[in-house]
């Protein structure tokens, strides 16, 4: 009988991690233990009673899945310098360590890590959604797009294509 493994595992054995490094899975963990995560309808909630909420995804995921109109647009990487009020590159929003944050990505596991980061900075009330922008689009909640990949378009052949000149 055949094992299961794949065979060059066998031969190329996994890294031993250094003393005192965690897993991105224990990392998550730990992150969202310090969350108040929300589903999307509490989500919704919180946005219309006058949380923030904030997509991390990129531009490209953003086009590509759709976005939650009102929602503000601000790509991880730059994500603790626009929220951190001690920060001269914060977004006009970022007014005080009370501000309720609601993280959103594409399936809730950015998002965790993010608002987590946001904690860290002082923003206590950051939290996100679970399962993020797929989960809130499952629940029917308002989306806007996708945007449709832009299509070179046909031009119509000019009027006198296939006219017999006179």
């Amino acid at each position: 009988m055949m094992s299961q493994t794949d065979p060059a595992a066998a031969h190329c054995p996994a890294p031993v991690p250094p003393p005192g490094s965690r897993g991105i899975d224990e990392i998550l963990a730990a992150a969202r233990t310090r969350l108040d995560r929300l589903d999307p309808e509490q989500a919704h909630l919180a946005y219309r009673a006058g949380a923030l909420l904030v997509d991390i995804r990129p531009a490209a995921q953003r086009a590509a899945h759709g976005t939650v109109p009102g929602s503000l647009a601000v790509e991880r990487n730059v994500l603790e310098w626009r929220f951190d009020p001690r920060c001269p590159a914060r977004l006009p929003q970022a007014v005080g360590y009370d501000l309720p944050v609601v993280v959103l990505c594409q399936e809730g596991y950015t998002s965790s890590l993010a608002a987590a980061a946001l904690q860290e900075i002082g923003l206590f009330r950051a939290t996100d959604v679970i399962g993020g922008f797929a989960a809130w689009r499952i629940a029917g909640l308002p989306v806007l797009g996708p945007t449709p990949p832009s299509r070179p378009t046909i031009l119509a052949p000019p009027a006198t294509a296939g006219r017999a000149s006179r």
